[in-house]
Protein backbone atom coordinates (compact mmCIF):
# COMPACT_ATOMS: atom_id res chain seq x y z
CA UNK A 1 0.00 0.00 0.00
CA UNK A 2 1.18 3.43 -1.33
CA UNK A 3 2.11 5.65 2.06
CA UNK A 4 -0.02 9.23 1.78
CA UNK A 5 0.90 12.21 3.50
CA UNK A 6 -1.76 13.32 5.79
CA UNK A 7 -2.90 16.05 3.55
CA UNK A 8 -3.23 13.20 0.54
CA UNK A 9 -4.90 11.15 3.14
CA UNK A 10 -7.50 13.90 4.02
CA UNK A 11 -7.72 14.72 0.38
CA UNK A 12 -8.76 11.27 0.29
CA UNK A 13 -10.98 10.81 2.75
CA UNK A 14 -13.29 14.02 1.19
CA UNK A 15 -13.69 12.28 -1.88
CA UNK A 16 -14.88 9.50 -0.28
CA UNK A 17 -17.70 10.99 1.54
CA UNK A 18 -18.89 12.65 -1.61
CA UNK A 19 -19.91 9.47 -2.77
CA UNK A 20 -20.91 7.81 0.67
CA UNK A 21 -23.54 8.74 3.55
CA UNK A 22 -21.11 7.47 6.45
CA UNK A 23 -17.50 6.34 6.87
CA UNK A 24 -16.53 4.38 9.67
CA UNK A 25 -13.13 4.44 11.36
CA UNK A 26 -12.24 1.09 11.50
CA UNK A 27 -12.59 0.93 7.30
CA UNK A 28 -10.80 4.36 6.81
CA UNK A 29 -7.71 2.56 9.10
CA UNK A 30 -7.92 -0.28 6.92
CA UNK A 31 -7.71 1.54 3.44
CA UNK A 32 -4.98 4.35 4.54
CA UNK A 33 -3.54 0.94 6.71
CA UNK A 34 -2.95 3.94 9.86
CA UNK A 35 -4.25 3.77 13.50
CA UNK A 36 -7.54 4.99 14.67
CA UNK A 37 -6.16 7.63 16.44
CA UNK A 38 -4.47 9.05 13.15
CA UNK A 39 -7.99 8.73 11.51
CA UNK A 40 -9.61 10.58 14.16
CA UNK A 41 -6.52 13.35 14.06
CA UNK A 42 -7.41 13.74 10.38
CA UNK A 43 -11.59 13.82 11.11
CA UNK A 44 -10.99 16.52 13.41
CA UNK A 45 -8.65 18.94 11.11
CA UNK A 46 -11.62 18.26 8.33
CA UNK A 47 -14.64 19.22 10.56
CA UNK A 48 -12.24 22.37 11.66
CA UNK A 49 -12.23 23.36 8.52
CA UNK A 50 -16.27 22.35 7.34
CA UNK A 51 -15.07 19.66 5.09
CA UNK A 52 -17.40 16.54 6.74
CA UNK A 53 -18.78 16.51 10.51
CA UNK A 54 -17.73 13.85 12.43
CA UNK A 55 -20.18 11.21 14.55
CA UNK A 56 -19.95 8.39 17.12
CA UNK A 57 -17.31 6.15 15.18
CA UNK A 58 -17.08 8.10 11.72
CA UNK A 59 -17.87 11.21 9.70
CA UNK A 60 -20.56 11.73 7.56
CA UNK A 61 -20.50 14.60 4.69
CA UNK A 62 -21.05 18.27 5.77
CA UNK A 63 -23.62 19.49 3.39
CA UNK A 64 -25.97 22.00 3.84
CA UNK A 65 -27.20 25.35 1.70
CA UNK A 66 -24.46 27.14 3.26
CA UNK A 67 -21.38 24.41 2.43
CA UNK A 68 -18.63 25.15 0.25
CA UNK A 69 -15.70 23.51 -0.30
CA UNK A 70 -12.70 25.59 -0.41
CA UNK A 71 -10.92 25.60 -3.61
CA UNK A 72 -8.11 23.73 -2.92
CA UNK A 73 -10.45 20.95 -1.44
CA UNK A 74 -12.59 21.35 -5.11
CA UNK A 75 -9.57 20.75 -6.85
CA UNK A 76 -9.02 17.36 -6.43
CA UNK A 77 -13.52 16.51 -6.54
CA UNK A 78 -14.75 15.15 -9.49
CA UNK A 79 -11.41 16.24 -11.99
CA UNK A 80 -12.24 13.47 -14.42
CA UNK A 81 -15.95 14.68 -15.24
CA UNK A 82 -14.77 18.14 -15.10
CA UNK A 83 -12.53 17.55 -17.38
CA UNK A 84 -15.17 16.09 -19.56
CA UNK A 85 -17.24 19.25 -18.82
CA UNK A 86 -14.60 21.48 -19.45
CA UNK A 87 -14.08 19.77 -22.96
CA UNK A 88 -17.06 20.31 -24.82
CA UNK A 89 -17.49 23.66 -23.56
CA UNK A 90 -14.55 24.11 -25.14
CA UNK A 91 -15.61 23.13 -28.58
CA UNK A 92 -17.87 25.93 -27.90
CA UNK A 93 -15.68 28.86 -27.79
CA UNK A 94 -15.04 30.29 -31.59
CA UNK A 95 -11.73 32.59 -32.46
CA UNK A 96 -12.43 35.95 -32.30
CA UNK A 97 -15.66 35.24 -29.23
CA UNK A 98 -15.71 37.81 -26.28
CA UNK A 99 -16.22 35.53 -23.18
CA UNK A 100 -17.08 35.97 -19.40
CA UNK A 101 -15.28 32.66 -17.62
CA UNK A 102 -16.64 32.57 -14.10
CA UNK A 103 -14.27 31.24 -10.91
CA UNK A 104 -14.24 27.92 -10.37
CA UNK A 105 -12.43 24.48 -10.84
CA UNK A 106 -14.32 23.68 -13.64
CA UNK A 107 -13.86 26.78 -15.73
CA UNK A 108 -10.31 26.78 -14.82
CA UNK A 109 -10.04 23.09 -16.54
CA UNK A 110 -11.92 25.13 -19.51
CA UNK A 111 -9.51 28.35 -19.84
CA UNK A 112 -6.61 25.41 -19.91
CA UNK A 113 -8.29 24.10 -23.01
CA UNK A 114 -8.35 27.47 -24.71
CA UNK A 115 -4.42 28.12 -25.35
CA UNK A 116 -4.85 27.25 -28.91
CA UNK A 117 -7.62 29.80 -29.60
CA UNK A 118 -6.89 33.26 -31.13
CA UNK A 119 -8.49 36.45 -30.79
CA UNK A 120 -10.38 36.03 -27.68
CA UNK A 121 -11.30 38.82 -25.56
CA UNK A 122 -11.75 37.26 -21.34
CA UNK A 123 -13.73 38.45 -18.56
CA UNK A 124 -12.86 37.14 -15.45
CA UNK A 125 -13.23 37.12 -11.75
CA UNK A 126 -11.06 35.10 -10.83
CA UNK A 127 -7.10 35.30 -10.32
CA UNK A 128 -5.78 32.11 -10.96
CA UNK A 129 -7.72 31.85 -14.76
CA UNK A 130 -6.33 35.25 -15.32
CA UNK A 131 -2.90 34.48 -14.28
CA UNK A 132 -2.88 31.29 -16.29
CA UNK A 133 -4.33 33.08 -19.65
CA UNK A 134 -1.57 35.80 -18.97
CA UNK A 135 1.12 33.99 -18.95
CA UNK A 136 -0.20 30.69 -21.66
CA UNK A 137 -1.97 33.04 -24.61
CA UNK A 138 -2.38 36.43 -26.02
CA UNK A 139 -5.86 37.08 -25.05
CA UNK A 140 -7.05 39.93 -23.99
CA UNK A 141 -7.83 39.29 -20.98
CA UNK A 142 -10.22 41.78 -18.66
CA UNK A 143 -9.39 41.02 -14.62
CA UNK A 144 -12.59 42.24 -12.39
CA UNK A 145 -11.76 44.45 -9.50
CA UNK A 146 -13.66 43.98 -6.34
CA UNK A 147 -13.27 42.22 -3.09
CA UNK A 148 -11.55 39.09 -2.93
CA UNK A 149 -13.31 36.30 -1.74
CA UNK A 150 -10.28 34.51 0.62
CA UNK A 151 -9.40 30.65 -0.10
CA UNK A 152 -11.70 30.88 -3.87
CA UNK A 153 -9.29 33.00 -5.10
CA UNK A 154 -11.92 35.61 -6.88
CA UNK A 155 -13.18 38.53 -6.34
CA UNK A 156 -16.90 39.68 -5.75
CA UNK A 157 -19.01 42.87 -4.36
CA UNK A 158 -20.37 45.80 -6.13
CA UNK A 159 -17.26 46.90 -8.00
CA UNK A 160 -16.79 43.63 -10.17
CA UNK A 161 -21.07 44.01 -10.48
CA UNK A 162 -20.74 47.49 -12.08
CA UNK A 163 -17.64 46.77 -14.17
CA UNK A 164 -19.87 43.89 -15.51
CA UNK A 165 -23.44 46.03 -16.29
CA UNK A 166 -20.50 48.08 -18.54
CA UNK A 167 -20.18 44.75 -20.49
CA UNK A 168 -21.84 42.92 -23.72
CA UNK A 169 -20.10 39.35 -24.19
CA UNK A 170 -21.10 36.38 -26.61
CA UNK A 171 -21.00 33.54 -23.95
CA UNK A 172 -20.96 33.32 -20.49
CA UNK A 173 -19.56 29.88 -19.12
CA UNK A 174 -21.04 29.54 -15.17
CA UNK A 175 -20.35 27.47 -12.58
CA UNK A 176 -22.94 26.89 -9.20
CA UNK A 177 -23.01 24.25 -6.30
CA UNK A 178 -26.23 23.65 -6.86
CA UNK A 179 -29.29 23.61 -9.85
CA UNK A 180 -32.86 22.48 -8.58
CA UNK A 181 -35.47 22.65 -11.33
CA UNK A 182 -37.81 24.57 -8.98
CA UNK A 183 -35.04 26.79 -7.14
CA UNK A 184 -33.04 27.44 -9.95
CA UNK A 185 -29.04 27.73 -10.12
CA UNK A 186 -27.56 28.53 -6.86
CA UNK A 187 -24.09 28.94 -4.68
CA UNK A 188 -23.58 29.51 -0.98
CA UNK A 189 -22.06 33.12 -1.11
CA UNK A 190 -25.38 35.87 -1.71
CA UNK A 191 -22.61 38.28 -2.81
CA UNK A 192 -21.05 35.65 -5.51
CA UNK A 193 -24.46 35.05 -6.55
CA UNK A 194 -25.17 38.51 -7.68
CA UNK A 195 -22.36 38.68 -9.49
CA UNK A 196 -22.94 35.34 -11.44
CA UNK A 197 -26.48 36.67 -11.90
CA UNK A 198 -24.66 39.81 -13.73
CA UNK A 199 -22.39 37.75 -16.00
CA UNK A 200 -25.79 36.29 -17.37
CA UNK A 201 -27.00 39.41 -17.91
CA UNK A 202 -24.22 40.85 -19.93
CA UNK A 203 -23.88 37.39 -22.12
CA UNK A 204 -25.56 36.32 -25.06
CA UNK A 205 -25.43 32.68 -24.55
CA UNK A 206 -25.44 31.43 -21.21
CA UNK A 207 -23.35 27.82 -20.05
CA UNK A 208 -23.35 26.55 -17.09
CA UNK A 209 -20.59 23.64 -16.17
CA UNK A 210 -21.97 21.55 -13.41
CA UNK A 211 -20.97 18.32 -12.11
CA UNK A 212 -23.70 15.76 -11.32
CA UNK A 213 -22.98 15.91 -8.03
CA UNK A 214 -24.86 19.33 -7.88
CA UNK A 215 -27.66 18.63 -9.18
CA UNK A 216 -30.92 18.00 -7.71
CA UNK A 217 -29.47 20.29 -4.70
CA UNK A 218 -30.67 23.63 -3.29
CA UNK A 219 -27.91 26.18 -1.88
CA UNK A 220 -28.54 29.28 -0.31
CA UNK A 221 -28.65 32.26 -2.96
CA UNK A 222 -29.99 31.63 -6.16
CA UNK A 223 -28.12 32.92 -9.47
CA UNK A 224 -31.17 32.44 -11.87
CA UNK A 225 -34.33 29.92 -12.54
CA UNK A 226 -33.24 27.27 -14.42
CA UNK A 227 -35.57 28.66 -17.40
CA UNK A 228 -32.89 31.63 -17.86
CA UNK A 229 -30.21 29.82 -19.12
CA UNK A 230 -29.18 28.61 -22.53
CA UNK A 231 -26.90 25.07 -21.73
CA UNK A 232 -26.33 23.04 -18.87
CA UNK A 233 -22.96 20.67 -19.17
CA UNK A 234 -23.13 18.08 -16.79
CA UNK A 235 -21.61 14.12 -16.50
CA UNK A 236 -22.91 10.98 -17.03
CA UNK A 237 -23.15 10.81 -13.84
CA UNK A 238 -26.21 12.52 -13.42
CA UNK A 239 -29.61 10.94 -12.82
CA UNK A 240 -31.75 9.86 -16.28
CA UNK A 241 -34.74 10.85 -14.26
CA UNK A 242 -33.29 14.30 -13.40
CA UNK A 243 -31.72 15.08 -16.67
CA UNK A 244 -35.82 14.13 -18.98
CA UNK A 245 -37.15 16.29 -16.35
CA UNK A 246 -34.87 19.16 -16.99
CA UNK A 247 -35.56 18.82 -20.82
CA UNK A 248 -39.37 18.30 -20.25
CA UNK A 249 -40.18 21.71 -18.67
CA UNK A 250 -37.27 23.60 -19.77
CA UNK A 251 -37.55 23.78 -23.93
CA UNK A 252 -35.16 26.27 -24.25
CA UNK A 253 -32.31 24.71 -22.19
CA UNK A 254 -30.02 22.53 -24.19
CA UNK A 255 -28.75 19.48 -21.67
CA UNK A 256 -25.58 18.18 -23.01
CA UNK A 257 -24.31 15.18 -20.78
CA UNK A 258 -20.55 14.25 -21.41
Amino acid sequence: MKTLFAEERMYEIVKLLDVNEKLLIPSLCEKFGVSPATIRSDLRALEQKNLLKRTHGGAIPARNAAFELATRAKEVKHIDEKRRIAAHAATMVQNGDTIIIDTGTTTMELAKLLTEKTDIKVVTNDIKIALFLEEQTNFEIFMLGGMIRRDYHCVMGDTAIRQIRNLNVDKAFIGANALSLEKGFSTPSLELANVKKTMVSAASTTIFLMDSQKLDRVSFAQIIPTNQAHTLITDIGAEESFINRAKAENKHLDVIVV
